[in-house]
């Protein structure tokens, strides 16, 4: 692999944490620009296809093969063979959160979900009913973001109070911390309190052995934390502008970072030099970014309402995907389990689905009542979960008709569940989508419908 390593800069200024650059041209002007700058036009002469996103050198790891079994037990890969659309109808209204939904995740073994929010407490719920588990709620400031070790026994969150936490969601996975917990007190105990950045936290990540978490932040840096130790290992002076997203490769070598200056980064974790910088001709802000499972192309999504596919090795964009729209939020894109498909909130109210190797929506519907700020997909089954904004601070989850079918029959509820989550529905379901709350109609689930009769739309190459 060969990769270049320009400089990265850094500014004074600090931008608001949902308003994109005043003056992007300006900004621009002020850094030199990359002597080649990758632009779609003429870039799409290597056009992979679905399996070389997700295609490994070598043989595949024992949790590969046993996702891949999971996703054909459970029918998440049944639009693959057929010339179906992937039609999901909504489950669960889930209430709780008093503020914007920020992030939610669920974790890799498929048995939890987590959802953060402004309004600062942490919602761990658990599957298939989707109760409430356990809450989190030691942040003094809105939590932006959250994610599960690889293993799904810890739970890591970013928070405006300028610290990231680790939870234990399996107790005495990790040794006692030598630090003091400033919120002891409270009768609650975060198994690390991670402090450092000098500003608030805006997303965090996890190596896939579970032994780092990387921070990003307003004050433009990556930071790289030792978890079991609790210490910061190293400081990636990596933009010039807030960090919206990183996330670590497949075999945890690298770490890819973006930010609002419309520069991605790709970084080695062990020494922290960088690797590559990469920038599209327009230099939009860019709001999320994220390996293909092979971690040999990115996703980005920029605030020009496009998410591009990057062979980032050839300096290229092969893939474009429009058709929503995104120019103020950070808004991520995510894969379905089985691999087809790319998902994505809208600041118009609604998910788009699009077929990632011809581009085309196949599917978009009305989700919220506010910006579709949070998706989120299960692992193994046909489960997407969404949330949106203050006007519509709920979070809603979504099955297909395999996903459905794979749920245990519903135990009988003899109370409301916590969270104002919905029980499960009775044993005689329906046909349309199931929202139902206590047995009464969900207003909610009736606003939100499915737009079956939307055209398919072609991205032009």
């Amino acid at each position: 692999m060969s990769l270049d390593a320009p400089s990265a800069g850094l500014s004074d200024v600090t931008l608001p944490l949902h308003a994109p650059p005043d003056a992007p041209e300006a900004r621009a002007a002020k850094r030199p620009r990359l002597d080649s700058p990758s632009t779609d036009e003429g870039a799409r002469a290597v056009t992979p296809r679905q399996e070389e996103l997700f295609r490994t050198d070598g043989p595949a790891r024992a949790h590969d093969t046993a996702v891949a079994a999971a996703v054909q037990a459970n029918g998440a890969g049944e639009a693959v063979k057929g010339p179906g659309r992937p039609d999901y109808s909504l489950r669960f209204t889930i209430e709780g959160h008093k503020k914007s939904i920020s992030a939610v995740r669920f974790s890799p073994d498929g048995r939890w979900m987590a959802s953060a929010s402004a309004d600062s407490p942490i919602h761990l719920h658990s599957l298939p009913s989707f109760s409430l588990h356990r809450t989190f709620s030691l942040h003094t400031g809105g939590v932006s973001d959250v994610a599960f070790s690889a293993d799904s026994t810890l739970l890591a969150s970013a928070s405006d109070d300028r610290s990231v936490r680790i939870w234990e969601i399996t107790p005495h996975i990790l040794q006692p911390s030598t630090g003091p917990d400033p919120s002891a007190e409270k009768g609650e105990r975060s198994a690390r309190v991670l402090q450092g950045h000098l500003t608030a936290v805006f997303c965090v990540a996890w190596s896939p052995r579970g032994d780092l978490v990387a921070s990003g932040g307003m004050d433009e840096t990556v930071r790289v934390w030792d978890v079991q130790k609790g210490r910061m290992l190293r400081v990636l002076q990596a933009h010039s502008d807030p960090v919206s997203a990183m996330q670590f490769s497949r075999d945890g070598t690298m770490i890819v970072s973006c930010s609002w200056d419309g520069y991605f980064r790709i970084w080695d974790t062990s020494t922290g030099q960088c690797l590559k910088t990469l920038v599209n001709e327009d230099n939009a802000p860019i709001a999320s970014v994220r390996f293909t499972p092979n971690s040999k192309f990115l996703f980005t999504s920029t605030l020009d309402s496009t998410i591009r596919l990057w062979d980032y090795q050839a300096d290229k964009v092969v893939k474009a995907y429009t058709g929503h729209v995104n120019r103020k939020y950070c808004i991520p894109a995510v894969v379905t389990a089985d691999g087809r498909y790319l998902v994505a909130g809208s600041e118009d109210h609604k998910v788009v689905v699009w077929d990632i190797q011809t581009r085309e929506i196949v599917n978009s519907w009305i989700a919220h009542k506010d910006v579709v700020m949070a998706v989120a997909h299960h692992p193994t089954q046909g489960i997407l979960a969404t949330g949106a904004l203050e006007k519509d601070p709920v979070i809603k989850i979504w099955m297909t008709p395999a996903a459905l079918s794979a749920q245990e029959p519903p135990a009988a509820v003899s109370s409301p569940q916590q969270n104002g989550a919905l029980p499960p529905a009775p044993p005689e379901e329906p046909e349309g989508p199931a929202a139902a709350a206590n047995g009464a109609p969900d207003p909610a689930a009736e606003a939100a419908t499915v737009d079956a009769g939307e055209a398919a739309m072609q991205v032009d190459a």
